[in-house]
Order: structure tokens, then C-alpha cells, then sequence
């Protein structure tokens, strides 16, 4: 099973409270950016996970009509910025095993670096710009995940 995890696009730093913090128009635009580099790599996304924050419902809603997604979405409070890395990693090897194909998790610092070292214990947490993408595949029967690939929006602007 593949798993895209990605951070959500950069937010605006003031809010009633952090949950309630929304993106920034460079978040937007930077999240649609990631999902038109993402839809040309030709995954096919089965299921998806999203933190309850604002932010990254955003994010999700932003990337939504660019990426062929299913409709519905989970929203997981362990998906929050100081999240349960063990207990997400071990619903998504659950869902490997399941037959679910790819998951899109949309959440937050630190807890998308540290659910990269949950799932492929020979990688260090990696840090993610905001609406950075990284790719870690699981192999259904073990559990064990390898670190395929992670790709910024700065790293896309590079590429032109």
C-alpha cells in the first residue's frame, strides 16, 4: 500500500485558536500546485485520512477537484499536531492489510515526520515544508514501510 502523507499548506498564524487557523492564499495556492504535480504520478487513492484542524480540512478541500479522490474522508483526532504517531501508523497498516490500495493522510508537525519514522523505523522524522508530500510504502504481510519519496513546493518551482 502507498501512503502519501502530506503536510497541509501554509496558514495563516493568527486564530481564535490553533485548530481554527486557516490557510494563507500561498497555502491554497501551494496545495493545488502539490496535487497537479501529484495527479500526474498516476496513484490511485482509495481512502483518506485528515486531521479535524481547520488547516488541513482546507488543504484537503483545496487539492479535492485536482486528484481523482474518493468522496468521503476520515478525520482523525490523532491526526493533530501532537497526534499518536504509533496509533496512526498501526491504522494504516491495518488498511494494507485490509486491501486498501493508497491512503492520503492530510495532518501536521511534527506528527507527519514522526509517523514517516512509526512506519519505516530506519528512517530519522524528516521535517516537511508546508504542503510537502512524502511517499512511504507498506508491505501488507510484515507492516514494515519503506521511504519512497518526499517533494516540496519549493522543490517543484526548481523543476520549470
Amino acid at each position: 500500500m502507498q501512503v502519501l502523507i502530506m503536510r497541509h499548506g501554509d496558514a495563516v498564524p493568527d486564530a481564535a485558536s490553533d485548530a481554527q487557523r486557516p490557510l494563507s492564499a500561498r497555502g491554497y495556492d501551494e496545495s493545488r500546485k502539490m496535487a497537479s504535480w501529484l495527479n500526474n504520478q498516476q496513484l490511485d487513492i482509495d481512502h483518506i485520512l485528515v486531521s479535524p484542524y481547520l488547516r488541513a480540512r482546507q488543504t484537503l478541500e483545496a487539492i479535492r477537484g485536482l486528484l481523482p479522490l474518493p468522496e468521503g474522508d476520515e478525520c482523525l483526532p490523532e491526526l493533530t499536531p501532537g497526534g499518536d504517531a504509533g496509533f496512526v501508523g498501526s491504522y494504516l497498516q491495518a488498511l494494507a492489510k485490509e486491501g486498501t490500495e493508497a491512503v492520503l493522510v492530510v495532518s501536521h508537525l511534527p506528527l507527519v515526520g514522526y509517523l514517516v519514522a512509526e512506519l519505516c523505523p530506519a528512517e530519522n522524522a524528516p521535517m516537511f515544508a508546508t504542503s510537502g508530500i512524502a511517499c512511504v510504502s507498506i508491505d501488507a504481510p510484515s507492516g514494515r514501510g519503506v521511504f519512497d519519496w518526499q517533494v516540496s513546493p519549493a522543490q517543484l518551482a526548481l523543476k520549470r
